[in-house]
């Protein structure tokens, strides 16, 4: 499949307190993909025109229309008419009004009532991995994830997430939609059939509730930002028993959840 153009070139006026001047830009590209699903219309993405399989993937196993890679029969994308067209070896699917009614649910078990999507409940599970984690590492990582995108140096317009072990990236990509980003990580790991339970989450974005329950979905325990959470994602994350950091900054973090798996000398 060919690679279509992640980022376009524009002429802009660069305008400071003493100066302006006429200079070429990079743009971050916006591509709606719409998927079919066994012949059906099941959802319009908008993403960054990258590693569009793995999206897909990740997108539904996160909606809980899939839980394997081995029930797909088949993927097609045009990439001319931002199609994916998706056959699964199961001849039905579930109504498209289960992924998008919300319902009001406790957690885990636990009497605090969370909002959920019917597809969250059954695919977001509580973590298991015992991994652990130094601040050191925590703050190389974040450093590392900021280094390594490419598109995000040129445009200024993706976020950024990396599948890691304590020590180094395993997996990074980057998109438009903080959510996708995270999808293409999950279709990559369905794909090829990678551990995710010992694995670390590296997240360029804010930590939302939605963001919080891809993790989950997911498997990794520990999930880091350099930006701030929302009290309803640290809810699902005490809930889901996920160690959020949040902050990264300037060689300092805040711990917000599951302090256990972060090593303090």
């Amino acid at each position: 499949m060919s690679e279509l153009s992640k980022t376009t070139s524009r002429s802009v006026l660069k305008i400071t307190a003493d100066h302006h001047v006429w200079e070429d830009d990079e743009i971050v590209t916006e591509y709606p993909l719409t998927i079919f699903l066994n012949e059906e219309e099941f959802a319009t993405i908008v993403c960054t025109p990258a590693d569009l399989e793995e999206m897909v993937v990740g997108f539904l196993a996160a909606e809980g229309a899939i839980q394997s890679f081995a029930e797909i029969k088949q993927i097609t994308i045009d990439e001319a008419k931002g199609m994916a067209y998706i056959d699964l070896h199961k001849a039905t699917i579930l109504s498209q009004s289960f992924y998008s009614k919300r319902r009001i649910t406790s957690c885990c078990g636990k009497s605090r009532q969370s909002f959920y999507f019917f597809s969250d409940a059954r695919t977001a599970k509580p973590a298991s991995g015992s991994t652990s984690v130094t601040p050191l590492q925590c703050i190389k990582l974040m450093e590392d994830l900021q280094a390594s995108s490419d598109i995000h140096r040129q445009t200024g317009g993706v976020h950024n997430a990396a599948l890691c072990s304590p020590e180094q990236i395993l997996l990074q990509y980057s998109d438009i939609g903080r959510h996708n980003a995270l999808d293409k990580i999950y279709g990559k790991c369905l794909r090829e059939n990678i551990s995710t339970t010992d694995k670390i989450l590296v997240f360029s974005g804010r930590l939302s509730s939605e963001v919080l329950l891809k993790a989950a979905k997911i498997g990794a325990g520990i999930i880091l930002s350099k930006s701030a959470p929302t009290d309803l994602a640290l809810q699902l994350a005490d809930e889901l028993q996920i160690t959020a950091v949040g902050f990264i900054r300037h060689n300092k973090m805040n711990v917000y959840t599951q302090p256990q798996r972060i090593i303090l000398s």
